[in-house]
């Protein structure tokens, strides 16, 4: 995997929350602000006009880079999350040409901690950390068992499926969702949604060979 991987991830992921903005505001205006979706659009929008005139870069950069543009286009708690995320994650690349399955392992599960870090959530809080916290442990162990890693994303974004799924008979207790108290269960979250599609976005880049 190199700054091609990234880039077509990146543009991928724009693509995916693009088609499906307005499901995500739909999720969102039932348990928050329902902007998710917006915010999420514009986000990685801006992540593609970054790159676009970024000539070069390594993948740590670009991810870096990914994760500041986010922070700095984004409103609402999902620029700051996803932002934090991947600026982490790109720091774990370092400036590296080129990684392995092994450093996405390491990228992913920094970027999970930096979003518990920033947002305080764990499993069962009903948001994107419901998703992204089972998909990182299957990437994880499909790594280590020596899976393809085209086989271990797939793995992981199966079990971010279910974690989003799950997020449905939750209640609430972190983001503004949790204001609603039990109104929140019965709602699928947003943001665990978002998440899925940003992994399938990476799915299908591996899988075109990027």
């Amino acid at each position: 995997m190199d700054e091609a991987t990234i880039r077509t991830w990146m543009t991928e992921t724009a693509s995916s929350i693009r088609a499906e903005r307005d499901h995500l505001v739909q999720l969102d205006a039932a348990i928050g602000d329902g902007d998710h979706g917006i915010n999420m659009t514009r986000g990685f929008e801006a992540v593609v006009l970054a790159f676009s005139t970024e000539d070069g870069g390594s993948p740590g950069q670009l991810m870096t880079l990914a994760g500041k543009t986010l922070i700095s286009a984004v409103g609402g708690a999902s620029g700051p999350l996803w932002g934090s995320a991947l600026r982490r994650a790109g720091r774990t690349l370092g400036d590296k040409p080129t990684f392995e399955a092994e450093q996405l392992v390491v990228a992913m599960e920094a970027a999970l901690a930096a979003v518990q870090d920033l947002g305080q959530a764990k499993p069962g809080d009903k948001t994107m950390v419901d998703a992204l916290a089972p998909a990182v442990g299957a990437l994880r162990e499909g790594v280590a068992a020596g899976q393809p890693l085209q086989s271990a994303v797939q793995a992981a974004r199966s079990a971010a499926e279910e974690g989003m799924r799950a997020t449905v008979p939750m209640q609430a207790r972190k983001g503004r969702a949790s204001y609603l108290g039990e109104r929140s269960i019965g709602h699928q979250d947003p943001g665990a949604t978002s998440a899925v599609l940003i992994l399938k976005a990476l799915e299908r880049t591996l899988a075109a060979g990027g």
